[in-house]
């Protein structure tokens, strides 16, 4: 059947087909760096990583993009707390969500522009909105017209009269109807602000996202992503704005994680419960906490608590155990099966590999998936019972494992430190494939030493080498 994704847009699962075949533009909402991220936060980052990783694996190219909002109210009243700038509070906190999504072992993005690198391309689409008639301004402020966009509500599927009702509780004088919403600031005291033909003033929150998206992948995109608490406002204005500058559909497929709870209650400051992304990486391993957000689906809720967590670390020990033991095994195996069972296990091999295909295809079902590798653990246990195994099949349920785990973003094979006998002996086979004029053989020995900070000097009385 391919893939299949859930569109927030119709609420029914799709079959994914690109704009353009082979290649996935995709776009996901980034943090406001005004502060360390908290658990929650890594869900959105981990879950979304494991698509991109997925969409390549099945052969995609693809160009993600996700922004980083480095202009917002809360990173003015940091910085004016701290007496600093805006971009110095900006720039501490992207660096440490970079540092907090490498510890989560994702990827980091093809592209990750920021609203201050970004400014000629908002205002220009916000002149372009006016020009239009979908935007007006109004002292100073700049502001979308909700009305004139016939489809407005159409992601988040809530009635005009129920927005209606809750853009009322703040009515704002400035603007022509209570669901309008700010594309542009008017400056205030002590505010960050930049020159524009409304005066000196910054980008409201929707706007950026909008703006990016136009200027890295073009004026429509295969993938838009995020929590769903994104959903309404931001994503709907996103879409609003988007498509009445463009004139075409902004995004195909339209997809949001559930929310994560801590101990069963909604995660805040006040309950004691705020829990930071980079603590829990230190105290348990970024592994631990993305393989425990991937035994889930991404679409439902889910819950956080040590005990939980301890759960996890079973099953990911169980997988790692696994690769170990075949590992060990490897070095006794020998180079033909010995059982009659090579046609066999290499049937078992393809068909968890399919099984796992499936069920990542149904939706991104990573849960269903990670229920998959623990049967290529089974099999591999199984297998491993033998007095003797074959090579070949102990090779490809390492291979299997290292596989699966990967599209998942886990890392199962330790890297394991070269001992000096390890060294010595390659340095042999290097030398002999000199003699030989084997320098394809040579130089990859080399790389191979060089990547594992083993440094070798060429003299006169032999090879000598030094770790750095």
């Amino acid at each position: 059947m391919g893939i299949q994704l859930t569109n927030t847009m119709t609420r029914r699962k799709e079959p994914f087909v690109t704009l353009e075949p082979g290649k996935v533009k995709m776009y996901v909402c980034g943090p406001t760096v005004y502060n360390y991220i908290h658990i929650g936060n890594a869900r959105p980052a981990i879950v979304f990583d494991t698509l991109r990783r997925y969409l390549k694996y099945r052969g995609y190219e693809v160009t993600f993009v996700q922004n980083i909002t480095d202009v917002d109210d809360k990173l003015i009243r940091v910085a004016n707390q701290e007496g600093t700038t805006v971009k110095e509070v900006a720039d501490r906190y992207t660096d440490a969500y970079n540092e907090d999504l490498r510890a989560l072992n994702v990827l980091p993005p093809d592209i990750q522009p920021r609203v201050m690198q970004t400014i000629p391309e908002i205002i220009s689409f916000v002149e372009g909105l006016i020009e239009k008639g979908y935007a007006y301004e109004s002292e100073g402020d700049v502001y979308f017209r909700t009305g004139r966009f016939q489809e407005y509500g159409k992601l988040s599927h809530q009635p005009l009269d129920d927005l209606q009702a809750g853009a009322r509780v703040e009515i704002n004088e400035k603007k022509e109807h209570p669901l309008d919403f700010a594309l542009w600031k008017s400056a205030k005291e002590g505010e960050v602000t930049w020159s524009s033909p409304w005066g000196e003033g910054r980008p409201g929150w929707h706007i950026e996202c909008s703006a990016m998206a136009l200027k890295f992948l073009g004026e429509q995109i295969d993938i838009h992503a995020g929590g769903t608490d994104l959903v309404f406002p931001h994503h709907e204005n996103e879409i609003a704005q988007s498509e009445c500058f463009t004139g075409k559909v902004f995004a195909r497929y339209w997809l949001h994680n559930g929310m994560l709870n801590i101990d069963n209650e909604k995660m805040s400051k006040s309950l004691g419960n705020f829990l930071l992304a980079r603590d829990l990486s230190k105290k348990f391993g970024g592994q631990l906490i993305r393989f425990f957000m991937l035994q889930g689906h991404y679409r439902n809720p889910i819950n956080f608590s040590e005990e939980l967590l301890e759960q996890a670390a079973n099953g990911l020990e169980r997988i790692k155990t696994a690769y170990t033991n075949l590992s060990h095994r490897l070095d006794t195996a020998r180079d033909e099966e010995p059982n009659g069972q090579a046609e066999e296990q290499q049937r078992i091999i393809n068909e968890l590999r399919e099984r796992f295909i499936t069920e990542m295809d149904d939706d991104l079902n990573t849960a269903n998936a990670i229920t998959v590798i623990f049967d290529v653990v089974k099999e591999a246990n199984l297998y491993l019972r033998h007095q003797n195994v074959g090579a070949g099949e102990v090779r490809a349920y390492m291979e299997l494992l290292v596989e699966l785990t990967e599209v998942l973003g886990l890392e199962i094979a330790e890297e394991q430190e070269l001992v000096d006998s390890e060294i010595d002996a390659l340095i042999a086979e290097r030398t002999e494939a000199r003699k030989a004029k084997n320098f394809a053989r040579s130089d990859e020995i080399r790389d191979l030493l060089a990547a594992k900070g083993i440094v070798l000097e060429d003299t006169p009385q032999g090879v000598r080498w030094r770790r750095k």
